[in-house]
């Protein structure tokens, strides 16, 4: 195993900039986040905007985040990186400039994985988990269940078979006519109303397995909006009933993967995992047994990448090659 201690991490699988230096020993030195507003108008990510974007902010970005931890380039001891998955011009971006700038100042790279990235991030925590515990990795491209031994030692319990809960919120805040990104804006539109005025599914809970589909219930959603949604109160108790339907439905597969596993400890991680119902209903189901990143480390970041790559230490590389993988199941992942 490679005795490093200080890593640089780079994160730009979609439309979150960032970049972190981590220490073992002594956790987040400095981290920065730029979270690509311009695609509001959109309703959703462009790939190509995204990707300049990065462009523009990662060099400038690097040097912030080194400045503001007082470091110089060389008390970096490897660069880790967003390989995969995500958007490819996006991952391309990330990757030439964290090769470049490690060849730059002759330092290996390691290739992270994003999904173990948020896998890993409640350890950035000041009481994290221990192992082995299941993790609910839910954001706007990822729904899974993931039985984890140890970090490197996965295995998949169940995944979403059409939508994942954060592309459910973001697509049902469109319906709404709400703003981007979607999540936050349903989540602040709910507070207003009453949950319980309409019926919404639960899918696939009243089968067995631990697979997710929320494609039916953002239809259930879009139908109901196209009859109902007329005043300000009807449109805050869609909202309220959306939210949770997927929060109950989250929280039944969760109950139900501790069970299978015989595990005690849940870990929620990805964006959203900053979901005030979410967290309570976890909570309150699963007392004294759910872990969460900090709330600054659940949408994407630099750190999680940092301290992921710290982890693969021992898959350090010399820095050149410009290599991405858009589409990287987890399980392909070696143990470490």
């Amino acid at each position: 195993m490679q005795s490093f201690s200080t890593v640089l991490g780079i994160e730009t699988s979609c439309d979150e900039t960032a970049v972190a230096v981590y220490r073992h020993g002594e956790g987040i030195l400095s981290d920065a986040v730029h979270t690509q507003m311009e695609h509001a108008r959109y309703g959703g990510v462009v790939p190509e905007l995204a990707s300049r974007d990065h462009v523009r902010k990662l060099a400038p970005m690097i040097r912030q985040v080194l400045d503001r931890a007082d470091l110089h380039p060389g008390s970096i001891d490897a660069v880790a990186y967003t390989a995969g998955p995500g958007l490819a011009g996006a991952l391309l971006v990330g990757s030439a400039v964290a090769e470049g700038y490690a060849r730059g100042i002759d330092r290996p790279t390691i290739r992270v994985h994003h999904m173990e990235g948020h896998l890993l991030s409640p350890l950035l925590e000041p009481d994290p988990p221990e192992f082995p515990f299941v993790a609910l990795l839910v954001s706007g491209g990822h729904t899974l269940l993931i039985e984890v031994r140890a970090p490197g030692a996965y295995r998949l319990l169940g995944e979403t078979l059409d939508d994942a809960a954060g592309e459910a919120f973001d697509k049902t805040a469109r319906l709404l006519r709400l703003g981007y990104p979607g999540g936050p804006e349903v989540a602040r539109l709910a507070e207003a109303g009453d949950p319980d005025r309409f019926a919404f599914p639960r899918p696939m809970t009243d089968r067995p397995g631990l697979d997710f589909s929320f494609s039916g219930l953002k239809t259930h959603t879009r139908l109901l909006i196209e009859r109902e949604a007329g005043d300000d109160a009807t449109r805050a108790a869609i909202a309220a009933g959306f939210e949770k339907a997927v929060v109950e439905t989250l929280a039944i597969k969760c109950r139900r993967a501790l069970k299978q596993t015989r595990l005690e400890r849940l870990v929620v991680a990805g964006g959203v995992s900053a979901n005030r119902r979410l967290r309570t209903a976890l909570d309150a189901a699963l007392p004294g047994r759910v872990y969460y990143p900090p709330l600054a480390l659940c949408t994407d970041n630099g750190a999680m990448i940092a301290l992921a790559g710290w982890f693969r230490r021992n898959e350090a590389g010399r820095a050149g090659d410009i290599a991405v993988r858009p589409r990287w199941p987890l399980d392909d992942l070696p143990p470490l």
